[in-house]
């Protein structure tokens, strides 16, 4: 009968350990692709064909209230998760804890109604097919959708 040591049965467990991290690891990796997919879509009457980065950060932090045509513009957010995250991170270069704090300080001091949050992309897509002027972001679009894809361009004109 053959004796397993216990530096082998360590080996093998931290073995198994390895492997079941770097499982976790890719299945983190994918989701966060996924997040990455961000489209940013507008009410199908708004005219601009794109918008900058920098456009969407004025926007979304109520900086401005219209578009570089003067059309009125409507932000709405969803209230959280992996696609609200990378919205504010990529676009409006903030963290929800330091853009909802943006909000409470203007609301606070009269400055500004923070925007209205959704708690479904479906809700969401549905205000913004209703509303003139409506701007949000969703992680997909099915090909029933009556919302226009807005590119967003990373550098200012």
């Amino acid at each position: 009968m053959r004796m397993i040591s216990k530096r082998t049965i360590c080996e093998k467990m931290i073995s198994k350990i390895h492997s079941c991290f770097l499982i976790v690891i890719v299945v983190m990796a994918a989701s966060l692709s996924r997040a990455q997919d961000v489209l940013v879509v507008a009410n199908p009457g708004v005219q601009i064909k794109e918008i900058t980065s920098a456009e969407l950060r004025d926007i979304f932090t109520g900086v401005r209230s219209t578009f570089r045509d003067h059309s009125r513009a409507v932000p709405v957010l969803l209230k959280g998760g992996p696609v609200h995250e990378v919205f504010l991170r990529n676009h409006v270069s903030e963290t929800p804890d330091s853009f909802r704090a943006l909000w409470r300080k203007a609301a606070f001091t009269g400055q500004g109604i923070p925007p209205r949050e959704f708690s479904s992309e479906a809700a969401l897509l549905d205000y913004v097919a209703e509303t003139p002027g409506a701007i949000g972001y969703v992680s997909r679009l099915d090909e029933k959708s009556t919302v226009r894809i807005i590119p967003v361009q990373k550098k200012a004109h």
